[in-house]
């Protein structure tokens, strides 16, 4: 009889030990945004239920995570222009809490575009300074998030030549790609701050920027900084804080530069992604 009693309430002991083996663990929530992106473009993700700042990881990479206004945490994570299409996955980690999240990347298909320098322009190569101070600057990761809302358009003027595109100079390989949007643009053409942020670097040909040209870096807070590149002047100063649609700088032909024109870049972790992308695309909390 007792024996009978035992095995009668197996099945109960069992799922109670089930139970208290994943106690809490349904609390933990992983949601991305979308789950196709294409080549340049990003995923939002949202994680619920940590007790601390989770751990995400995407394409063998950790991505840093910040806290959001309703307790959870978010991110958004760039796909290189350059990634190999097809499936990839998220994984979210919380001690030894787990999830998954499926997603899939897609080509951008864009063109090659052949670009000839002539003269001097053809000679330029970029120094040590602009390298080092830009590749430090895009970088830049910080706690404090400056902007709200979905970024602006920087210029007036035709967008003459768009994010993505692998290029060519002078007939030589295709070994690279335009890591931002053109602005064809007169000389002394208004940029503005599409979003507002931190002036943390503004480096002019003088300075040995012979490539960028007058160059200003925003920093817009978490992962997010932008480029200004071959500009004829620029209005702000390394640790200005300007708000969405602040001037400055002047559009110009410096740098590396077939006519006067405003490049303007966006980074996600110091990962290049259209800029146009984020004047359509926001966080969930209405601002990148």
């Amino acid at each position: 009889m007792k024996r009978l009693t035992l095995l009668a309430a197996l099945p109960l002991l069992l799922s109670l030990m089930s139970m208290s083996a994943f106690a809490g663990d349904g609390t933990l929530k992983l949601k991305v945004s979308k789950t196709e992106r294409t080549q340049g473009e990003f995923f939002i993700v949202e994680a619920e239920g940590a007790e601390s700042e989770p751990t995400l990881f995407f394409m063998e990479r950790k991505w840093q995570m910040f806290p959001d206004n309703e307790g959870g945490w978010t991110a958004m994570v760039p796909v290189e222009n350059l990634s190999t299409p097809g499936s990839y996955a998220f994984l979210l980690r919380d001690g030894k809490r787990e999830r998954h999240q499926k997603v899939r990347i897609r080509t951008n298909n864009l063109p090659i575009q052949n670009i000839t320098l002539r003269g001097s322009k053809a000679g330029l190569h970029a120094t040590e300074t602009e390298k080092t101070k830009v590749r430090s600057a895009l970088q830049t990761i910080t706690a404090e998030k400056l902007n709200s809302g979905p970024l602006i358009l920087p210029c007036k003027g035709e967008i003459s030549s768009i994010f993505g595109r692998k290029r060519s100079y002078n007939g030589g390989p295709a070994a690279s790609y335009h890591k931002g949007v053109d602005f064809g643009a007169p000389s002394g053409t208004p940029v503005l701050a599409p979003a507002s942020g931190t002036v943390i670097l503004a480096g002019t040909v003088e300075d040995g920027f012979v490539v960028h040209g007058n160059t200003v870096i925003l920093n817009h807070g978490h992962a997010l900084t932008s480029v200004y590149l071959h500009m004829s002047s620029i209005t702000v100063r390394e640790g200005d804080r300007v708000q969405r649609g602040e001037e400055i700088g002047r559009v110009g032909h410096t740098g590396i530069s077939t006519a006067p024109h405003l490049h303007w870049g966006t980074y996600l972790y110091g990962i290049s992604v259209d800029p146009l992308f984020l004047v359509t695309t926001s966080s969930p909390e209405g601002a990148p």
